[in-house]
């Protein structure tokens, strides 16, 4: 009840906060709410999990230009575009991690990242389908029960995305599954003899952060009304991971951490001194590896032993 009870006042909060900002301040919380429920996900497969993959960003396009192709091209209504969209995630997700689970370590992040610059290719060559290089634009979110979901309620549709993806990731990693993925992590030879399935381990934990990746999409499609190549590119996979390091890998809140800081240092920066933002951000990971190796919330749980020593 306390957990329902916390995640009700989130709810509360964030989406208070959407009736209260500015257009340009509602653009920066939009996208701020996707990249922590991205991180969110990615903190699952990479910090629990253990999958050192690069494709991520990759399910966040296929969800994207999903819904927008099925809804506007093959004409399907929402809820069936949602659901074929959903479907066509996983499905994809099962033809790389399948044979991916015989790869380990560098090798696995080598295939993951030659799918992820393959998706790219696919966008920019696909035409009138993809829209090319331009993307697809002009459009809107269809009526929902006739209802038009837009300004501040379409922002609480993204803070119940995020803490829907938090309150699932939770519960699997307090779950079996869980403790199977982080056993699979720390040393898969040890958790096949203690009768842990480690391919099947390593391909559910893949397909469901796909999953999840590909419905943030969806939701992404109709933020600016507009997609493109270039915001699915390699730059944005790195920086995902960036995140979760930063943050504190494994934890959850160690993402929310990271994803919250590395997304807004930009925006705070960026006006103070230019484009020299890059090197801020450069010496932040630096110093967060040499010194605080379990993350920023590495700092907290720090402070929090503390007291409870005192």
């Amino acid at each position: 009840m306390k957990a329902l009870a916390g995640y009700l006042l989130a709810a509360l909060v964030l989406s208070a906060l959407a009736f209260v900002l500015g257009s340009y301040q509602t653009d920066v919380y939009r996208k701020l709410l996707l990249w922590i429920t991205l991180a969110l996900g990615y903190n699952f497969l990479f910090g629990i999990a253990g999958q050192v993959a690069f494709s991520h960003f990759a399910f966040y396009g296929i969800g994207a230009y999903a819904i927008l192709i099925l809804l506007f091209q093959v004409g399907l209504p929402l809820p069936l575009a949602i659901l074929a969209g959903i479907a066509l995630c996983v499905v994809l997700s099962l033809l790389v991690a399948i044979p991916a689970t015989r790869l380990e370590g560098f090798y696995l992040a080598l295939a993951t990242l030659a799918f992820a610059q393959l998706f790219v290719v696919v966008l920019n060559e696909g035409r009138s389908i993809t829209g090319g290089t331009g993307g697809l634009a002009n459009y809107r979110l269809p009526d929902v029960l006739g209802v038009r979901i837009t300004g501040p309620w379409y922002t609480v549709v993204i803070v119940l995305l995020m803490l829907g993806t938090l309150a699932l990731l939770w519960r699997l990693d307090k779950s079996w599954f869980g403790r199977a993925c982080r056993a699979v992590r720390d040393d898969a030879q040890a958790a096949q003899a203690m009768g842990v399935n480690v391919a099947r381990t390593k391909i559910i934990a893949y397909a469901i952060t796909s999953a999840l990746a590909g419905v943030a999409g969806m939701v992404y499609a109709f933020v600016d009304n507009t997609v493109s190549p270039v915001t699915f590119g390699l730059e944005n996979v790195f920086q995902l991971l960036f995140m979760v390091i930063v943050g504190g890998s494994g934890r959850h809140a160690g993402a929310i951490v990271g994803a919250v800081l590395l997304y807004l240092l930009p925006v705070f920066l960026s006006p103070l001194i230019g484009h020299h933002h890059a090197l801020v951000f450069g010496l932040v990971m630096v110093a967060v590896v040499l010194f605080q190796p379990k993350g920023l919330i590495g700092i907290w749980d720090y402070w929090v032993a503390r007291w409870r020593a005192a």
